[in-house]
């Protein structure tokens, strides 16, 4: 098994689901993140992870990661939900942020926005002005979730 495959069984057993592992330097610190959303469903909308959750998850993966470091010399980990907006980097993202506003890019500097309905093979639905727009994943060049205050 992955190092990424033993620490979704642990995010799985909190009733999460992974959202992304992430490598970053921040103010020369190397940090290991782990990004995590909840499987419950509440008013069409995911439930919220709490604080709670996310240390207890930390404390399950740390003598994990002692065993197997994810990465070379020091770092810390960061266990936490991905935020509101966020980017989608992949079509497992976006099945995850079915019912949220995203914001689509594409080459050609155009952009569409609305709710993500569904992900079906490759093609990502919207709602846009009341219409529904389906757009392949490849042709997207960047795409992130937003939230209207």
């Amino acid at each position: 098994m992955s190092l990424e495959s033993d620490i979704e069984s642990f995010v799985k057993s909190l009733d999460l689901e992974l959202y992304d592992i992430s490598t970053v330097s921040e103010f020369d610190e190397t940090i290991y993140r782990i990004s995590v959303v909840s499987t419950e469903i509440e008013n069409g909308k995911r439930k919220p992870v709490s604080l709670d959750t996310c240390a207890e998850l930390s404390r399950l993966i740390s003598p994990l990661l002692d065993v197997t470091p994810p990465v070379s010399g020091d770092y810390r980990l960061e266990v936490s939900s991905p935020g509101i907006e966020r980017k989608l980097k992949n079509l497992h993202q976006y099945e995850l942020s079915i019912g949220e506003n995203v914001q689509l890019g594409f080459s050609s500097r155009d952009k569409l926005k609305g709710k993500l309905l569904r992900v079906e093979d490759s093609k990502i639905t919207l709602e846009v002005d009341g219409k529904q727009e389906s757009v392949d994943f490849g042709e997207i060049s960047k795409a992130k979730t937003y939230f209207e205050w």
